[in-house]
């Protein structure tokens, strides 16, 4: 595909979205960086320095009473826990600098024109965000799906007038030499990604990015996600920030504070491979300038196009209504710290899950998204590009009744379409003789029945993260499919049994707590609305025109339940009664990997680290399994009959996949 064609790409909404690397191609890359900068900022802020911002934090009433707290729980002197708390400061806070806003635009002008064949950007959505920073505190919320996320918001902002935003990045950028000290003046906080029983550091944590929402001093972007999704799909949300910048309006402290949900869509990722490597257990590299300047390479590859989509303000006064009474935080002086109750803890959490479904509504598909959910459905044996190309035109009528977003050019051939997809995506599928299999890397002979086994979930786990990144528009439905399997003609029976996937796999695919009403609703008036099923006097249907779809939508979710069925045997295992965290995953991997090789396991993305997880996290949630603290490590106890139990249920849901009986 021509980079002309991209850029006249159509799909739903696809008209609202502007390429603005356009004009910076036609631009000079000094020119861009040195513009006029004229941000219209909220209007109650007063101006603030870097530096008064962290003096207010460490003068803060709530930190000195924090402070006072644990020196005498630990008899430290309050001067010695308050240079403490300052050093912590110093190492976390943002120094927000134009000079660096207009350097690191220089630098990422360049990088973006050169990787991305264009950046689509819905204007109105920014139109929004302009009129609402003016008037509330704002919360910005990418989902995080690359390194690149952190940058392109930011330049975004800088190009529309907008203020810039200050973002929470990860404690390993810091440590990149000169470019730690460039993101942190280009307005990063460095917060760590573990901060467990920390009192001193949460206290100040909290405190500052309290202060940076009260004063107004900057929009205040996070992933509310947390680590970038190693996946491509959407990640249970993390609640610790979310509790953070909501603090002030339950504490009476703003009137109000606007969340914006942000959906960055990728062609194609730059970390592809380096994430799908890290599934299967190669360490992450760490982050330094020398290991970016040695991935300089990813410089000359083409990565397709971007999408940006700045979503409605979502108004948390709004949201609150009805549902919290802040007269609570009234009997309390503002600058004391005060446990959120279990009413708060559940609107907390209701909302950050509901911003991550804003998130996933906005993303915008390309056609290479779908491709990778039809291949996958013959991940072994490949797939002819004539059936290959009839089966993703039919996906794709299917997608937009179900509501996606697709970037669908537009006056090109669908043959085109789907070579220029597979021409993009070489690293993942390639076409010989007509027909299209999955590309495994090449590495040393002979290979290992192991290393064999490795090779091809790369090449699977690579492909179903772009499956992933559509999954969420089928995940209603295919779960309504599935439900349907063995429960009869019967509304009730299929609820009953859709509840129960629901609770399985809720660590697995993001749904807003107490919504399964809403959510089995959903997916059934999609499947009613595509011709699939139809309803009447409390049964549900299978069409004759949906018997296809029904099984196409079943197999989609396939891989997912088959990782969870394997997983129960594994912890089913009649020698394994309790293990430690750190031994879960090599020894889970290891078992999966011989199951494999003897063919008694079909699907490769049982390998995948992040589903061996979720499992364990589900079970951990219904009970099933026990978490201890033993010599500062995780234990967890496995309780083999509720394993079982779950395990049966789930195989009363659908046919039987392994049997509960089956032994290696």
């Amino acid at each position: 595909m021509e980079r002309a064609d991209a850029a006249d790409a159509v799909g739903t909404e696809a008209e609202s979205y502007f390429d603005i690397l356009e004009e910076r191609r036609r631009g000079s890359d000094i020119s861009y960086a040195l513009r006029t900068f004229n941000p219209q900022p909220y209007r109650l802020a007063t101006p603030t320095s870097a530096s008064a911002l962290k003096r207010m934090v460490l003068e803060s009433q709530y930190l000195n009473y924090i402070i006072q707290e644990i020196s005498v729980e630990s008899n430290e002197p309050h001067d010695v826990l308050l240079e403490e708390a300052s050093v912590i400061l110093d190492k976390m806070a943002q120094n927000l600098q134009m000079s660096s806003i207009r350097l690191l635009g220089f630098i990422m002008n360049k990088v973006f024109k050169r990787v991305f064949r264009s950046i689509h950007v819905n204007e109105e959505g920014l139109t929004r965000l302009q009129q609402v920073i003016q008037e509330y505190p704002v919360i910005l919320l990418p989902n995080h799906r690359s390194y690149m996320d952190f940058l392109v918001i930011s330049y975004i902002m800088f190009t529309y007038d907008l203020s810039v935003p200050v973002i929470a990045a990860g404690i390993p950028l810091m440590g990149m030499k000169l470019l730690g000290e460039i993101f942190r003046r280009a307005g990063a906080f460095f917060i760590r990604r573990a901060i467990g029983s920390d009192k001193l550091y949460w206290a100040v944590l909290s405190e500052y990015v309290r202060t940076i929402v009260r004063t107004g001093f900057a929009p205040v972007e996070f992933y509310i996600e947390g680590l970038r999704s190693r996946t491509l799909k959407s990640v249970t949300p993390k609640l610790g920030m979310m509790h953070m910048v909501l603090e002030p309006f339950f504490k009476g402290e703003v009137f109000e504070i606007s969340l914006v949900p942000i959906s960055i869509s990728y062609d194609r990722v730059l970390e592809e491979s380096l994430l799908v490597h890290e599934l299967l257990g190669v360490p992450k590299p760490k982050e330094t300038t020398g290991g970016l300047l040695k991935a300089r390479t990813v410089l000359k590859e083409d990565y397709g196009c971007m999408h940006v989509c700045f979503g409605n303000p979502v108004s948390v006064r709004d949201l609150a209504k009805g549902k919290i009474n802040r007269m609570q935080y009234n009997l309390i002086p503002r600058d004391l710290p005060i446990t959120p109750n279990k009413t708060t803890q559940e609107f907390v959490s209701g909302v950050a899950h509901m911003m991550v479904r804003l998130q996933e509504r906005n993303v915008v598909l390309s056609p290479w998204n779908l491709m990778a959910v039809v291949l996958l459905q013959n991940p072994q044996e490949g797939i002819d590009l004539d059936l290959l190309t009839h089966t993703t035109l039919w996906l794709r009528k299917l997608a937009e009744k179900f509501g996606a977003h697709l970037n669908w050019p537009k006056h090109v051939s669908d043959s085109e379409v789907m070579s220029s997809s597979l021409t993009l995506h070489y690293s993942v599928a390639h076409c010989k003789s007509g027909r299209v299999s999955l590309v495994e890397e090449a590495g040393p002979k002979p290979v290992s029945q192991e290393d064999g086994v490795l090779r091809r979930a790369a090449a699977v786990l690579m492909c179903a993260s772009y499956r992933n990144q559509a999954v969420h528009v089928f995940t209603r439905p295919a779960m309504v499919a599935i439900a349907m399997t063995t429960a009869g003609n019967r509304t009730e029976n299929i609820f009953h049994h859709f509840i129960f996937l629901l609770e399985l796999f809720s660590n697995e695919f993001v749904f807003v707590p107490g919504q399964t009403i809403q959510d089995f609703e959903e997916g059934c008036s999609l499947l009613q609305l595509a011709g699939v099923i139809g309803r009447a006097d409390e049964e549900v249907y299978v069409t004759d025109e949906g018997q296809e779809t029904i099984l196409f939508l079943r197999a989609m979710l396939q891989p997912f339940i088959e990782s969870y069925q394997v997983v129960f045997r594994y912890l089913c295992d009649e020698s394994l009664q309790s293990f430690r965290e750190k031994n879960f995953l090599p020894s889970v991997r290891s078992f999966i990997t011989k199951l494999l090789i003897s063919g008694e396991v079909q699907s490769h993305e049982c390998l995948s680290s992040d589903v061996q997880k979720n499992v364990l996290s589900a079970l951990l949630r219904m009970d099933a399994v026990t978490k201890t603290k033993v010599e500062d490590q995780n234990e967890f106890t496995v309780n083999t009959a509720a394993v079982r139990r779950i395990w049966t249920l789930l195989n009363d849901v659908l046919s039987p996949q392994i049997s509960l009986d089956a032994r290696l």
